[in-house]
């Protein structure tokens, strides 16, 4: 269900099994998940490669009776929702796995996996809320996005990558590729952390932050708020960020909720104990009648953005 045209969905879904000789289905749309389902039941495929955006749909639309043959259910492209990850493993008794990856590094950079048992030993290979290991032969490293300064375990830094899946370059573009190479490591622009066992875990892209009042804030943190005050199970709004004059920039949040929820949401959101800044204005709150999403599911950050300078001008931001 993954279209070709993004790296992992012509690699993992079209090579992989050419290769291997492995047994796959395909549909054109990863949106109709009524005959997805039916496939899935019809014959008995036993591993699921998607992402959080599809997974809503199927908690929604497929039966537990469709999913019953899935032994393995891997998803990346964007965070797995926590909420997400309960309600897909209540419906149907499988926990999602997530997975992460770049197409500069073919693509797959971490992983989690089945933990492995056997006769008085076990080793755990998967953390939830974590994007997994490194595969074997991948070098990961978190740094200081400014100085490039090696961080401790635990500190949130940019994450870099280092291995024989990493790309030479782009072709022709050697301006492009002097931008994300140093020294053999690929920056991958992603801001995470590693822990002392080695899982890494994704916070949010680089850009995905804002400087407001001279605080970093990111938009992921600030949506995750917002959906758990909704009590949302399915991806209902997207914050970005626009131009302020008065405090360099301000938090946007593009949604489908009803209006009446909004308030309420707020004052969720502020007695949860996130900062103000964290917070974002009433007003800048735009309901749209769908989210503009990528083709892998990913929300269209790009667009996004448009949305958001169509929606509100300078003199309505303005205080």
């Amino acid at each position: 269900i993954l279209p070709f045209f993004h790296s992992f969905g012509y690699l993992a879904t079209l090579w992989f099994p050419l290769i291997h000789g492995a047994s796959v289905i395909y549909h054109p749309s990863p949106l109709d998940a009524g005959p997805i389902g039916e496939l899935i039941h019809q014959h008995q495929v036993t591993i699921l490669l998607t992402t959080p955006t599809f997974l809503q749909l199927y908690v929604r639309r497929c039966t537990p009776e469709q999913f019953g043959s899935l032994r393995i259910v891997l998803t990346g492209a964007e965070k797995l929702p926590d909420r997400l990850l309960v309600a897909f493993e209540e419906r149907f008794g499988i926990r999602p796995i997530e997975g992460y990856g770049v197409t500069e590094c073919a693509p797959v950079i971490a992983v989690n996996c089945p933990d492995f048992r056997a006769a008085g030993f076990f080793q755990p290979a998967s953390r939830r809320g974590t994007v997994g290991q490194p595969l074997p032969g991948v070098c990961v490293r978190i740094v200081d996005p400014d100085t490039y300064e090696l961080l401790p375990v635990g500190t949130p830094g940019m994450l870099l990558v280092k291995g024989p899946n990493v790309m030479n370059g782009y072709l022709g573009r050697e301006d492009l590729t002097a931008k994300v190479m140093r020294q053999g490591w690929y920056i991958t622009g992603d801001i995470a952390t590693l822990d002392e066992d080695g899982f890494l875990t994704i916070t949010d892209r680089l850009t995905r932050f804002s400087k407001i009042g001279g605080e970093m804030i990111p938009h992921g943190r600030v949506e995750n708020a917002l959906l758990q005050a909704a009590n949302a199970e399915t991806m209902v709004l997207g914050v970005t960020a626009i131009p302020d004059d008065r405090k360099g920039e301000q938090l946007v949040v593009l949604h489908t909720l009803d209006e009446s929820a909004i308030q309420n949401i707020l004052e969720k959101v502020s007695a949860s104990g996130l900062p103000n800044l964290f917070v974002p204005k009433r007003d800048n709150f735009i309901k749209v009648d769908q989210l503009p999403v990528l083709g892998t599911g990913k929300l269209d950050l790009r667009t996004l953005k448009q949305l958001a300078l169509e929606k509100l001008s300078k003199p309505q931001l303005s205080p």
